[in-house]
């Protein structure tokens, strides 16, 4: 896409003007509130940014509805082709905000910012292209369970990742099954169980995060990634990334038998065919990053 656009949506409140005086008649505009996300697009690349740093980037109902409603505009454009989650201040996400938490909240509250945090998590495993967690901070509870959902993750030698709630009486049952599939059982049952953080090396030695970089070279690492990742047809990583997620979750043997027939699928592409036939002819493929049909 050339430009790049600026996305802001529900997390964007209007001006609101109050009248100070009738005689004479003038107005005093409140400062605009900053938008909880931001989403910037570029080259195919769609940065989101969570942008509530006074409070921790918690994952409020308002920031999960705002991060939602951000990944879903325009999701099945060949001009989109990754998705970069990305935070300001010091702390990635410090998870669920505790104050939608409390008895005067209700339970009927409490059912919708968990449906709607699930929805979230699971969106980020079902859209059509990759989703990239970069992260530079503290990543906890529900932050935490927001990386290990991500496709791939890219943190700072400074980050942690914890699951606290156990400490203030709220097991985090729901980051569990995100971080129960991203990491060994034993390791994901000592953070759950204990709320002690790991660090970044740890969490790239369980397999939390992808690569683990210095604070200076976050932003390029992670871009290098998502380039990569565009200079591949659009409908054969939706295909893989789709056949992946289901496949883990069938045993060997159907597994193989989903994959093998994916292969075939995939073959049929008319994608699949120019890189086979750009291959023989030691070129670079030109994708149509269509879903398109080669032969039945």
């Amino acid at each position: 896409m050339a430009g790049r656009v600026l996305c802001r949506f529900s997390s964007l409140l209007r001006l609101r003007r109050s009248v100070l005086s009738s005689s004479p008649r003038f107005y005093a505009l409140n400062p605009e509130p900053e938008p909880l996300t931001v989403c910037q697009q570029q080259d195919g690349i769609r940065k989101i940014i969570l942008n509530n740093p006074k409070r921790r980037n918690a994952l409020s109902l308002s920031m999960l509805e705002s991060l939602r409603e951000n990944m879903l505009i325009d999701v099945d454009s060949d001009e989109l082709r990754v998705i970069v989650i990305a935070a300001n201040g010091p702390v990635f996400s410090s998870g669920h905000d505790l104050k939608e938490l409390t008895s005067s909240q209700g339970r009927a509250h409490h059912t919708k910012v968990f449906n709607t945090c699930s929805e979230v998590m699971t969106l980020i495993q079902d859209i059509p292209i990759p989703v990239i967690a970069m992260v530079n901070g503290v990543a906890t509870a529900a932050g935490c369970q927001l990386v290990a959902s991500c496709d791939i993750a890219v943190a700072t030698d400074k980050s942690s990742f914890a699951t606290p709630g156990v400490n203030v009486g709220l097991f985090c049952s729901t980051p569990a099954v995100a971080l129960g599939r991203a990491v060994p059982r034993k390791v994901a049952m000592e953070m759950l169980f204990t709320g002690t953080p790991i660090s970044a090396h740890d969490a790239l030695l369980h397999g939390l995060v992808s690569k683990v970089v210095p604070e200076e070279r976050l932003e390029e690492e992670t871009l290098t990634i998502a380039r990569r990742v565009c200079q591949s047809s659009r409908p054969v990583v939706a295909l893989g990334k789709a056949t992946f997620q289901r496949q883990m979750a069938q045993g060997r043997d159907a597994a193989y038998a989903t994959a093998s027939k994916v292969m075939v699928e995939n073959l049929a592409l008319t994608d699949g065919q120019e890189g086979i036939q750009a291959f023989f002819e030691k070129r670079k493929p030109v994708w149509n990053h269509r879903v398109e049909k080669a032969h039945d």
